[in-house]
């Protein structure tokens, strides 16, 4: 059996119902020309946690569960600070 992949990421998306979209970003030093490189991608992700954009969550492989979705998140590390406003009703 092989582990299964980890990946840490922020939601930059959560107006579907139970998925999310987690935006992973990699720092790397290419090979040939030893220069920096940032590159980011995208995976949307099955969510059970009510996550909401801007939270940084630890995302884990799992087996398909739609044509698009094979990622499941495990824990959510940092929950986002924004402050929402109340309409009050005249």
């Amino acid at each position: 059996m092989t582990a299964r992949r980890r990946l840490q990421g922020i939601v930059t998306s959560d107006k579907m119902m139970k998925t999310i979209v987690v935006e992973v970003s990699r720092t790397y030093r290419h090979p040939l020309y030893q220069k920096v490189v940032h590159s980011q991608k995208r995976f949307m992700v099955h969510d059970e946690l009510g996550c909401k954009i801007g939270d940084e969550v630890l995302i884990v492989e799992s087996k398909p569960i739609s044509r698009k979705i094979r990622w499941v998140v495990q824990e959510i590390l940092k929950k986002t600070e924004i402050e929402e406003e109340i309409v009050k009703e005249d």
